[in-house]
């Protein structure tokens, strides 16, 4: 094989090397920034930083490859630089694997003493040939540096990574997700792997480097360690973006569940006030029954009874007063009595008709509509009424919500509209009633939050057309008026 095509077949491995650890990096930063189902976000950063960061050295290596193979000679700072990246991306990966240990809060037993113990004894044993190695001064101090980052921060890291992996497993085992457990002890496997391939580290005057190196690696092996590393990240990367996927996977499935389980919930809610609307609607039918009859009962009792007293005891002056004709004090007394039971005796027969206006049970609504023309006239208002469609009778509950409006309506012209005009319009189609009442007075913002007891009135209107499954309309502007329309459907009419 030529030296250009080993450079070029080594070109492609530093690129696949650095785009896998690369990409890993970028999958575990993503997953870290969303609630993270793998481990805790905190623990993944570390993780996808070496990947990162790896993946940026490779790549630089890769660059460098062309003129270090063509003998120009790069200045000190790119290779000061490339070592950077290597021991930064080294301390991330051994971060992830001591606070991932911490995190587990699992019983090791002894064998992660053993392991402690190994690390601190090899660790040691480094440092104590890497000064001896100084001393003599053989080596370039970048070249020594570059071997030690691989020997104290690689391999320790790599194996600490392996472990941390490991014990995520076996959470993810735990918690049952066996699938998850399958491929984080891939990446475990790996990483492991990963650590053992960074003790070929550069040729350098050092023991144990001038023996265990990528130079003998490579003569043995016949192909360079760098293509192991690839390899082992390409590996690790697919298993832990895999365990990644299933994760997320999960968590759509965890999401969906609540989203359903939320909209079931919804739905129910909806059901429920649903069966409360009916319910109220019903219980203010009830109500507008219940008031009605009530009104109806004491009407006929102020008439059948009340009424016939009155009757009676005017009867009785008129015989008092032919008896006592001679005593002239005593016929102008009942004369004013006589005055005074003719107008309790008005005043009775307007009672008995607001409360429950004869008219309405025994005539229909547009004969009560009339009596309200007739009451409206005493009290200062003329009232037009307009009737359209095939006028019929109704049902008596819907009949009395409507007139209960009217009523209501034109007290309120009365009181508040400063006018002497008013119009009612009754509109009789097949499936529906309106109807209408409009005065051209001061008029009132309908917006406005009505303040207790201006706003009852309106209140009471709009809860007895809904009691009907009716609808309630109020346009008014200030100084042009207002238009109260109801709105009925109609299915129970009577001949």
């Amino acid at each position: 094989m030529s030296g250009q095509s080993f450079n070029l077949v080594l070109l492609i491995v530093y690129f696949a090397y650095g785009l896998a650890f690369f990409g890993m990096g970028l999958t575990l930063a993503l997953e870290s920034e969303r609630s993270p189902a793998l481990t805790e976000a905190r623990l993944l950063r570390p993780l996808a930083a070496f990947g990162m960061i790896h993946g940026v050295h490779e790549w630089l290596d890769s660059y460098l490859l062309q003129p270090v193979s063509g003998g120009i000679q790069l200045p000190p700072w790119v290779l000061w630089l490339r070592l950077g990246l290597l021991v930064a991306s080294f301390c991330s990966l051994l971060i992830y694997g001591i606070e991932t240990l911490r995190a587990q809060n699992i019983k090791l037993g002894i064998s992660i003493y053993v392991v402690w113990g190994v690390l601190i004894v090899y660790g040691v044993f480094i440092l104590g040939s890497a000064i001896f190695t100084y001393r003599v001064g053989t080596t370039l101090l970048v070249n020594l540096y570059d071997v030690l980052s691989r020997y104290l921060l690689a391999v320790p890291g790599a194996i600490l990574a392996a472990m941390a992996l490991r014990a995520e497993a076996m959470s993810a085992l735990s918690a049952g997700k066996r699938r998850v457990m399958v491929f984080l002890t891939w990446a475990a496997i790996g990483f492991g792997l990963y650590g053992l391939t960074q003790l070929f580290v550069p040729a350098i005057d050092m023991f144990p480097a001038r023996l265990l190196n990528s130079t003998g690696f490579q003569t043995f092996a016949g192909f360079p360690i760098q293509v192991v590393r690839a390899l082992l990240a390409v590996l690790i990367t697919l298993s832990l973006l895999r365990a990644t996927q299933i994760v997320e996977k999960d968590r759509q499935l965890q999401l969906l569940a609540v989203q359903q389980a939320r909209l079931e919930a919804m739905e129910r809610i909806q059901e429920e006030l649903s069966k409360r609307e009916a319910l109220r609607r019903e219980l203010l039918r009830h109500t507008v029954r219940a008031q009605e009859d009530e009104r109806s009962r004491i009407a006929r009792e102020l008439h059948d009874e009340t009424s016939q007293v009155l009757t009676a005891f005017s009867l009785e002056l008129a015989t008092l007063k032919t008896v006592i004709c001679d005593r002239q004090e005593v016929k102008t007394m009942v004369d004013r009595l006589q005055s005074l039971s003719k107008q309790m005796s008005q005043g009775l027969y307007r009672l008995v008709h607001d409360l429950r206006p004869a008219q309405l049970d025994d005539l229909g609504l547009i004969s009560a509509l009339e009596y309200l023309k007739d009451d409206s006239v005493r009290a200062g208002l003329e009232v037009a009424i307009n009737i359209h469609g095939n006028a019929r009778r109704l049902d008596p509950v819907i009949e009395t919500v409507l007139f209960r409006v009217a009523q209501e309506a034109l007290h309120n012209v009365v009181r508040h509209a400063q006018v002497g005009r008013a119009r009612i319009s009754l509109d009789f189609k097949p499936q529906e009633i309106t109807l209408k009442v409009e005065d051209s007075g001061a008029g009132f913002d309908p917006v406005q939050s009505f303040v207790p007891p201006q706003g009852w009135g309106l209140a009471g209107m709009r809860e007895r057309v809904e009691s009907v499954g009716g609808l309630l309309s109020i346009e008014s502007k200030p100084g042009i008026g207002t238009v109260v329309e109801v709105a009925v459907p109609v299915f129970d009419i009577l001949p």
